[in-house]
């Protein structure tokens, strides 16, 4: 398919830090200088950076939205791309488990998504990569974790350590066991024993997560740390190589990674809710103090877009700051040079908004329409 080539006039641009009214032409999935024949009025609405999805897993309900409800995965991503299109989303780093949780988080449907996700590649207009989230204490999996990576070159992967290692340590049942058991396919018994197992093996966690970590690296990796708790356990991550801090649950945690050079990552629903779901720390507060380098749809893409409106009207930001968390900055956290900003000769990414609602009129990535409706839609066609 070929990219669209026009030029859009009379809309407000996004042009660095600043709104403007210069016309924007496109050709060949590229910004350029040279205005096209093909010319559609953008009064009334807003043009923007495509927006860079650093860290989502909105995708799941897409591909298994209740236990054996999806067959065919091909069909998912479709539905996962049409959601991430319409939410303005033209970059989509896609977040999966390898994790002895099990379900979808298992690293049997680890394996069956990054196959569809390659398989489906050629027919996919949105750029969809994946990340895999790694349980830091299934030590035994490292090698396959590595194979997984390099078979389905993923440059993004982050640690996790999702077992309730106080509540075993206390010698008490961790909570909602029978119902995460059941979604892993194991007993109760067996589900308990597994991470009884893991917790037991935590001393030798380090030293093999700091050599698994340069395996890694000596990959391309980027890599990462999940739910950094304590400013001592993030200095130890971005020792190993792990400089983003994704979602950090404490200020002091933030604070670390900002004073080691880390980047942060923000969950985009923590700005709408104006605090975390689960109490930790507000993401509105660590913005306000300059602790964030992108934000992050986490488990709900239409966040995204709508976290610019909360951040301008909380004062905490003016909004080409606020919408270069959603573009410039997380292209910067993962070394695309290619797009985050309208500039010639980046990538044709752009979001079309309006103005008058704030509703989403189209999206393109790589100069390719992905979402496209209402009056805007109409310019276009009539043109």
């Amino acid at each position: 398919m070929k990219p669209v080539e026009l030029t859009l006039e009379r809309g407000e641009v996004l042009l660095g830090p600043e709104l403007t009214q210069e016309p924007l032409s496109l050709a060949g999935g590229l910004i350029v200088e040279q205005a096209s024949k093909r010319r559609v009025d953008a009064f009334g609405f807003r043009i923007l950076p495509g927006i860079v999805d650093i860290h989502g897993d909105g995708f799941e309900r897409h591909l298994a939205p209740r236990r054996g409800a999806m067959t065919d995965m091909r069909a998912g991503l479709a539905s996962a791309e049409a959601d991430l299109a319409s939410n303005g989303i033209s970059t989509a780093i896609m977040a999966q488990f390898y994790s002895w949780e099990g379900g979808l988080r298992s690293p049997e449907f680890a394996s069956k998504f990054l196959d569809a996700l390659a398989h489906t590649r050629g027919e996919q207009l949105t750029d969809m990569r994946a990340q895999l989230r790694i349980e830091t204490h299934m030590i035994d999996d490292y090698p396959k974790m590595l194979e997984m990576i390099a078979a389905h070159d993923i440059g993004y992967a982050v640690f996790n350590d999702h077992i309730p290692h106080k509540r075993l340590e206390e010698g008490r049942k961790p909570p909602r066991l029978t119902g995460t058991a059941l979604k892993s396919g194991r007993s109760p018994e067996a589900h308990l024993a597994l991470m009884k197992a893991l917790h037991e093996r935590r001393a030798e966690v380090p030293a093999a997560l700091s050599e698994f970590a340069k395996r890694l690296h000596s990959q391309g990796c980027l890599l990462g740390s999940h739910d950094d708790r304590s400013a001592e356990g993030r200095v130890d991550f971005q020792a190993m190589g792990a400089h983003i801090s994704e979602f950090p649950e404490t200020r002091e945690a933030a604070q670390a990674a900002h004073d080691t050079g880390g980047q942060i990552i923000l969950g985009a629903p923590n700005v709408m809710r104006g605090g975390s779901h689960a109490g930790n720390v507000s993401a509105l507060d660590l913005i306000r103090d300059g602790l964030c380098d992108a934000l992050a749809s986490d488990y709900h893409y239409p966040a995204m877009r709508q976290s610019v409106g909360k951040l301008v009207e909380q004062g905490a930001c003016d909004f080409p700051t606020a919408w270069g968390f959603l573009s410039a900055g997380p292209a910067r956290v993962l070394g695309l040079a290619d797009r985050g900003s309208i500039s010639t000769g980046l990538r044709a990414d752009i979001v079309v908004e309006e103005i008058a609602t704030g509703r989403i009129a189209a999206t393109m990535s790589g100069g390719h329409f992905t979402y496209l409706q209402g009056d805007f839609a109409a310019r276009l066609l009539a043109d």
